[in-house]
């Protein structure tokens, strides 16, 4: 895809990725300004889900159980940051959210996400991997639920997702909590593999 001019090399790289990942899902779920975001996890694909949900108009709550994390959270836009998910209904007077995304893939976090969800509510998994269970009538069907999978998005979905980044301004450069060198991979993974850090990228 043709680089918009006003996003750097490492933009474009967030966009081909996480970034790409987290707007396809929001557009899926039909975000609009106004709405109450619950983003779980907050790695790369969360972390974008929660800048541009908030770029979006919507009040955000990051759901993220490392400190550094919801840090990160606070900085790029979410209007609450917690550790757990049992504080939602607090924070909106017992109606739970009109949207809620898992990006862990982990079985309690996307049931959190189900549960945090208000009557006619929707729910997207974009975290891979694992399983869930859930009780169907209590969970999905008295709450009358629209549960949403998305996965990637099209050569069109890219492109979109950058000139929308281009047009708004967003600064996604600061999704790079850390930048390295390829001499420095080894050094690199270890830390991706603490799962404490925003995005990193190799800067060739």
């Amino acid at each position: 895809m043709p680089l918009p001019d006003e996003l750097s090399f490492a933009e474009g790289a967030a966009v081909a990725c996480g970034t790409g990942t987290a707007y396809a899902a929001l557009r899926r779920m039909r975000l609009a300004g106004g709405d109450t975001l619950a983003v779980f996890g907050q790695g790369p694909v969360g972390l974008s889900a929660t800048l541009l949900g908030a770029a979006m108009g919507a009040r955000v709550i990051a759901v993220e159980t490392n400190a550094e994390r919801l840090a990160l959270a606070r900085e790029f836009g979410a209007d609450a940051a917690i550790e757990s998910s049992e504080t939602i209904l607090d924070l909106t007077k017992g109606k739970g959210v009109d949207l809620a995304i898992d990006c862990t893939g982990v079985a309690e976090a996307r049931l959190a996400a189900v549960r945090a969800a208000k009557t006619w509510g929707t729910v997207c998994f974009v975290g891979e991997g694992g399983d869930v269970t859930l009780d169907v009538s209590r969970d999905m069907l008295r709450k009358q639920l629209t549960l949403i999978g998305s996965w990637t998005f099209s050569a069109m979905g890219q492109a979109e997702c950058a000139r929308y980044i281009a047009d708004n301004g967003i600064g996604l450069e600061k999704i790079f909590s850390h930048r390295w060198k390829l001499e420095q991979a080894d050094e690199a993974y270890r830390s991706f593999d603490t799962q404490s850090t925003g995005k990193g990228v190799f800067v060739i």
